[in-house]
């Protein structure tokens, strides 16, 4: 599911609010409201005219409507008339909430009456960075209640960002008899006792994935509580982020009984001996996560080393592999056999050096999505460029992401990259320092870049070859990407790199700044010239209230806007809240922080049917 995708405002859940006059679109439809009698004697008029016009047009309209999937092509039928409006929410299986305060979920459950499939966000992407409280909000508790009642076949349930207690997991387990798929992408507030309540009362789960979510021990073996008779129905179990030992022999018998699972996402307390055991078991699987990639220890007395090189040799479906959290190098080649069936490769865990990663990474002819730590440095990306010419995607992470370390990578890796993989449409990359000349070149040998993010770690940084603002290279990428939808920029950037994103980035969705700009001429490039603009994260950035109101006319149809450590004071934001009704405009308070009384710490305003929510903790302060 794209992040991004979801582009129209919240409209297709106001029903009742679609003006009258669209009606005349209904009246267009063929049927007409009265009879026109033909000549002769006949039957009367009566017999040609349906006695009930809409609902002729709704029955054809369901049936047209349930070959629609794209969220965004639902929410434009659903704004053409009462009727469509009507018939579409009938017809929707699927609902997407982009931020679960901007619609109420009774709102949504009467809207919506037949759906089997909820995703739901809740906190904003800055979340991720400790740049939020704690504490702040987005519980799941009031959204499972509605659920309860309103969806008695709910079957999936996909939260981002959200609070999960283990009361709400009891909830939701005891609620759907028919549930199947739960997905929690960094969740927090819940432990292994809800999974546990999870495991033993969904008998049809087919998915249960935990990523990067924060799970509490409590000293509860959930592998187990899975049925023991007969085969289950999991498809994927990814649990890489639960930060506690497992039942391994319980996780050996699930395995065993599942034959079709297809993901399996193990965490760092899974050794590689133990991996070798449930490998051999389900060579059906397609994704891999191999947890430790290490052994806890040697084999028992007598008993011979495994074999991981043939068992890794039977996985002929294996197309992505992960995991690697407290890698042994020495164990790399065993993974060698399937290297060229690989789409996607994640090392992001793994510290390994350039030559480690070449006796892999030399035999990924087929892959297009690759994340790795920038401890391979310049010469690791040299290799990727040199052998992965289908490459879509590429994220360098920093193995030290302070401000003043050494950087490993460099503008040498990104131009290798940029002329190697020249079907790039997605890179996230961190460095230390950047050139203008790197960041052009990529522009020009990857035009069908759709996101790009450069993270320079140290503020403010120049060009280190001219000494120039790094203005050239993102206005370079945003006029010769020509789809580009998220941009994240950063490094020493004046007005003029934000007078290009306005003037040339037209179908960009997402922006995210950090430590940039001159004036509040540069936020008023863009919130007056990107029609598109869906998300923006903003910290320590010299704008303040004028730029601010530079973008009164856009902020009902974007998503959010997030702004941090800038010049806002609290009588600018209360003046959009004023001329904003129908915009939450919350201030945060960090109570860590020096505060100065005409200062705004965090500024969080996004879009809402409901108003002002009745969960704010302390610190957190709702102008109207």
């Amino acid at each position: 599911m794209s992040e991004d995708d979801d582009r129209s405002p919240p409209l297709d859940l106001r029903g009742a609010d679609i003006a009258e006059s669209s009606n005349k679109t209904r009246n267009c439809s063929g049927v007409s409201g009265s009879g026109v009698p033909g000549p002769g004697p006949g039957p009367s008029s009566m017999e040609f005219q349906a006695p009930y016009p809409d609902q002729v047009l709704e029955n054809v309209l369901e049936n047209v409507l349930q070959f629609l999937s794209s969220r965004r092509d639902r929410n434009a039928a659903s704004l053409v008339c009462k009727s469509w409006c009507r018939v579409e929410a009938l017809t929707r299986s699927e609902l997407f909430i982009g931020n679960c305060y901007s619609v109420s979920p009774r709102r949504a459950t009467v809207r919506f009456a037949r759906v089997r499939s909820v995703a739901i966000k809740g906190r904003p992407r800055f979340a991720d960075f400790n740049l939020m409280p704690p504490d702040w909000g987005a519980h799941f508790a009031p959204w499972v209640a509605a659920m309860a009642s309103a969806y008695p076949w709910l079957e999936k349930v996909y939260l981002k960002r959200m609070s999960v207690t283990d009361d709400d997991l009891a909830v939701l387990a005891e609620s759907f008899p028919s549930f199947k798929e739960l997905v929690l992408v960094c969740c927090d507030g819940f432990g292994t006792s809800g999974l546990a309540i999870v495991a033993s009362k969904c008998r049809q789960l087919r998915v249960l994935d935990l990523i990067e979510s924060e799970v509490a021990d409590d000293d509860m073996d959930w592998i187990a509580c899975f049925p023991e008779n007969g085969t289950t129905c999991l498809e994927s179990l990814i649990f890489d982020c639960v930060e506690c030992p497992i039942n391994f022999e319980a996780l050996e018998r699930l395995v065993a009984r599942s034959p079709s699972l297809k993901k399996l996402r193990l965490n760092r307390f899974v050794s590689i001996g133990q991996l070798y055991r449930l490998v051999v078991r389900s060579p059906q699987l397609t994704h891999l996560g191999t947890g430790s990639f290490s052994a806890a220890e040697g084999p028992a007395q007598g008993e011979p080393e495994h074999d991981y090189l043939s068992a890794f040799a039977a996985c002929k479906s294996l197309v992505c592999l992960s995991g690697f959290r407290e890698i042994l190098p020495d164990y790399l080649p065993a993974i060698r056999p399937v290297c060229a069936n690989l789409t996607s490769l994640n090392f992001s865990y793994a510290n390994i050096n350039a030559e480690q990663l070449k006796s892999v990474v030399l035999h990924c002819h087929k892959l297009q999505s690759f994340w790795v730590l920038d401890s391979i440095c310049d010469e690791g990306l040299q290799a990727v460029a040199s052998t992965c010419k289908d490459l879509r995607e590429l994220r360098v992470f920093p193995f030290d992401a302070r401000e003043d370390s050494e950087g490993p990578v460099s503008e040498v890796g990104l131009q290798a990259i940029s002329e190697g993989c020249r079907k790039l449409q997605s890179i996230l990359y961190f460095c230390q320092h950047m050139t203008n000349a790197a960041v052009v070149a990529m522009s020009q040998n990857c035009p069908e870049l759709e996101v790009f993010r450069l993270c320079i770690m140290g503020r403010h940084r120049p060009d280190p070859v001219t000494g120039q603002p790094m203005d050239e290279g993102f206005g370079a990428i945003v006029r010769n990407c020509k789809m580009l939808t998220r941009l994240a920029v950063s490094g020493l950037l004046t007005d003029r790199a934000f007078g290009y994103i306005g003037k040339y980035g037209k179908l960009v969705r997402t922006l995210s700044v950090a430590f940039a700009g001159d004036s509040d001429m540069g936020l008023k490039y863009v919130l007056e010239g990107c029609p598109r603009l869906q998300k923006l994260e903003i910290r320590d950035s010299p704008f303040g209230d004028a730029a601010l109101r530079s973008g009164l006319h856009h902020y009902y149809n974007m998503r959010f806007l997030w702004m941090s450590s800038c010049r806002l004071s609290p009588q600018g934001c209360q003046g959009i809240a004023r001329e904003l009704p129908r915009l939450v405009v919350e201030v945060i308070r960090d109570e860590v922080a020096e505060h100065k009384d005409d200062a705004v710490d965090i500024l969080y305003m996004y879009r809402s049917l409901e108003g002002p929510r009745d969960d704010a903790p302390r610190f957190v302060t709702i102008l109207q």
